[in-house]
């Protein structure tokens, strides 16, 4: 009897093991998902970009009139990986996402939320590859130097958030000198984000971070406002975080109003990555992990 109700134990416990339910993928609590066809501008109370830093807010998120790019690059943390055999409308079509999720998770944890969010109501099935592409290596412009607005980062000399600040006037007025580079704008004391400030003249852009290693400074690199459009692999030997400030004018030569013609002026990008940061940029191939996207489908409005 003793043997019988051993083999009874030992098979309720196989058979609760092989027919156990996988756990289930996170999930938000509540969702809602609109398509947005008016011309308001595009925004969001929680960061969409590659940092790990948000303010806390219950769990919620909420973005409108974002074309579903930006939640795809948000939710799988592309940053520099290149998307493949997306169809048109993914860029052009614009959605209001707002979902909550319980307690206060982390950026990463939220992401993992709006992956679930895309595969449950836009039908998401993606994979990952890796392919040989062009890219650019980010190196030192002199071997063991870095350039005036790149240092170490300190711990003690960490400071609260402000609000970003413009470093130009209007168009119709004349530029002036930005303030002391590591004043404006300042990210949290351990962030692991980048802030690009565009000016009220769009002509300068500036991107400043706050203790940040330096394969994530290439990462932030590569954007429109630095006209990169290629992965870029660090390669200058540095360890540790740094602070940087980086600011450039966006106006290409050939149409650059006479009034924006400064003394002040800062330069093109490549020559201020060099000149501010002391890093180069050096084209050549190398392996990119690319997300390619098997199905995406508009969604189903509620």
């Amino acid at each position: 009897m003793r043997r019988l109700v051993l083999k009874v134990v030992f098979l309720g416990l196989l058979s609760s093991t092989l027919f156990a339910q996988p756990p289930a993928d996170p999930s938000f609590e509540v969702t809602s998902v609109k398509s947005n066809r008016t011309e308001a501008p595009a925004t969001t109370i929680f960061p969409l970009g590659p940092g790990d830093a948000y303010a806390a807010n219950g769990g919620r998120f909420r973005a409108t009139n974002q074309p579903l790019i930006a939640y795809l690059r948000f939710a799988y943390r592309l940053g520099q990986r290149d998307l493949l055999d997306l169809p048109r409308w993914v860029y052009d079509e614009r959605f209001d996402i707002d979902a909550r999720a319980n307690g206060e998770p982390t950026k990463d944890q939220m992401r993992a939320l709006m992956r679930s969010l895309l595969k449950d109501r836009f039908k998401l099935v993606a994979h990952t590859e890796q392919r040989t592409q062009p890219i650019f290596d980010l190196e030192l412009a002199t071997p063991g130097r870095t350039g005036p607005q790149l240092r170490a980062h300190h711990t003690e000399e960490c400071v609260a958030a402000i609000e970003p600040q413009f470093t130009t006037l209007a168009p119709s007025q004349p530029a002036r000198r930005s303030p002391s580079i590591f004043q404006l704008p300042t990210l949290p004391c351990g962030s692991v984000g980048f802030v690009t400030i565009g000016t009220p003249a769009g002509d300068r852009v500036r991107i400043v971070g706050n203790g940040e290693p330096m394969d994530r400074i290439a990462e932030a690199l590569k954007s429109p406002p630095t006209g990169i459009d290629r992965y870029i692999r660090d390669r200058t030997g540095l360890s540790g975080t740094f602070d940087l400030s980086l600011e450039w004018s966006v106006v290409p030569d050939t149409v650059q109003a006479p009034i924006t013609v400064q003394d002040d002026m800062p330069p093109r990008f490549l020559e201020a990555l060099k000149t501010q940061l002391g890093l180069t940029l050096s084209s050549t191939r190398g392996p990119v992990d690319v997300l390619v996207v098997d199905r995406v489908e508009r969604p189903e409005e509620n």
